[in-house]
């Protein structure tokens, strides 16, 4: 077994770069550490209400406004099926030719 001093030696040569040289990462990882809370947010004394913050109403008129619109746009969409074209097409072409489109039994 080398002496102490021959180890310490080597150790010394052993670049620092290598051990723990990480590029562009600018440090270790920086996260907010787990609370257990819900978002992170304590919650108010017993008989007090809780404080929105500014943007919070904001965000819900923008958000549930912007899918309350959505759902009025895609309720009247226009239909643009090939189904309906080619029907719509059918009906105005055996008009044209002097024909029924509507099935009626003979009785």
């Amino acid at each position: 077994m080398p002496p102490t001093s021959s180890l310490r030696a080597l150790q010394a040569k052993v670049p620092r770069r290598i051990a723990g040289r990480r590029f562009a990462s600018h440090g270790p990882p920086q996260f907010n550490e787990p609370s257990g809370l819900l978002f992170g947010e304590k919650p108010p004394a017993p008989g007090q209400k809780r404080v929105k913050e500014e943007w919070e109403n904001i965000w819900y008129v923008g958000m549930f406004g912007s899918m309350a619109m959505a759902a009025v746009l895609l309720y009247y969409k226009p239909d643009t099926s090939i189904q309906t074209w080619a029907l719509r097409e059918a009906k105005e072409r055996m008009e044209a030719r002097g024909e029924k489109y509507k099935y009626e039994p003979s009785s």
